[in-house]
């Protein structure tokens, strides 16, 4: 269960980045009858005292790398990207591996990792700025440098600013369940799931009709994720040619309109699994899928796991929680 969370700054840290974590784990939303747990949030430091920013200011950090120790997520904050690391960050790091916590990087932290080793033979991403250096400086690390967050095992990396918000609500649904996340979400006023693989660089032209009728379009197929949706469809409701509007589309959600909807539609029935007692069939009506063959496909697709495995895993943290 995710309950404590530290985030290591050191000298020349992005405040923005930084600020992703702490508002997302830093902020006590325990009394609002959400579901959200009080994180024990930490902040520390190889050196405790006055670390600069890279903005030129500066933050007071008392706490020292032991506040790493007991983490169940230890956060690795953005910096100059081809700074040193000091070695205790690096000796943090991989004893937050060794002993199974999450590790997770947000931007420029993923140089940190890689030079603790964390990142050979995995999976992982950073900015796309600095994609190219990660994976020619580690080449055992396997870079993606077109998407917004990657998991391998404990390991979690995301690109760079706001990526590190879908990655911080990504882990919480993972461990907290899909309600907690939309909580945290719908406080911070955030999407509450973009999934990790959506690109990361999305070509945003000058829109023709403004983003208003495309953002009220995703809500009404959201509202009506059981229906049938051609771009056809759907061009019409927004008063476009189907060919510009899969253009507007994509450059809008960084997506397809198919492949957008069978994500809403994965993610509703994530939450069905872990809210309700509806059987597979009920749960691939409910989720627009309609049967429970592509369900089970697109779920194995997007999560590598079952609908009947995610929920046993879930009820198994309701379990802990109880």
């Amino acid at each position: 269960m995710l309950k404590t969370v530290a985030v290591i700054v050191v000298p020349n840290f992005s405040m923005f980045e930084f600020g992703t974590a702490c508002e997302v784990f830093g902020i006590d939303r325990s009394d609002r009858g959400s579901g959200v747990p009080a994180f024990d949030f930490r902040v520390c430091t190889p050196v405790p005292g006055q670390v600069p920013l890279k903005s030129g200011l500066s933050m007071n950090v008392p706490l020292g790398l032991e506040a790493t120790a007991d983490a169940d997520l230890v956060i690795m904050a953005p910096f100059g990207h081809d700074q040193d690391v000091p070695e205790p960050v690096l000796e943090a790091l991989r004893a937050a591996d060794s002993r199974g916590a999450w590790v997770m990087s947000i931007c420029s932290g993923a140089f940190a990792l890689a030079r603790a080793g964390l990142l050979d033979g995995r999976r992982c991403t950073t900015h796309w700025h600095y994609s190219g250096q990660l994976a020619a400086s580690w080449p055992l690390a396997r870079v993606d440098e077109n998407v917004l967050y990657v998991q391998d095992g404990n390991i979690i990396s995301s690109a760079g600013t706001a990526a590190g918000i879908d990655a911080c609500l990504h882990l919480v649904r993972v461990e907290l369940g899909a309600q907690v996340a939309a909580a945290i979400a719908r406080d911070m006023v955030v999407p509450p799931h973009r999934d990790g693989g959506q690109a990361q660089f999305i070509d945003r032209p000058m829109p023709t009709c403004g983003s208003a009728p495309m953002e009220a379009l995703l809500r009404w197929m959201v509202q009506n994720l059981d229906r049938e949706h051609s771009v056809n469809d759907l061009a019409a409701r927004v008063h476009m040619s189907p060919r510009t509007f899969a253009r507007k589309f994509r450059s809008e959600t960084g997506a397809t309109p198919a492949a957008w909807l069978n994500s809403q539609r994965v993610l509703r029935a994530q939450e069905l699994l872990e809210s309700t007692d509806l059987n597979i069939d009920e749960v691939a009506r409910e989720s627009g899928f309609g049967h429970p063959v592509l369900l089970r496909h697109h779920f194995a697709k997007v999560l590598d796991t079952s609908p009947q495995s995610y929920r046993r895993a879930f009820r198994g943290q309701l379990a802990e929680a109880g």
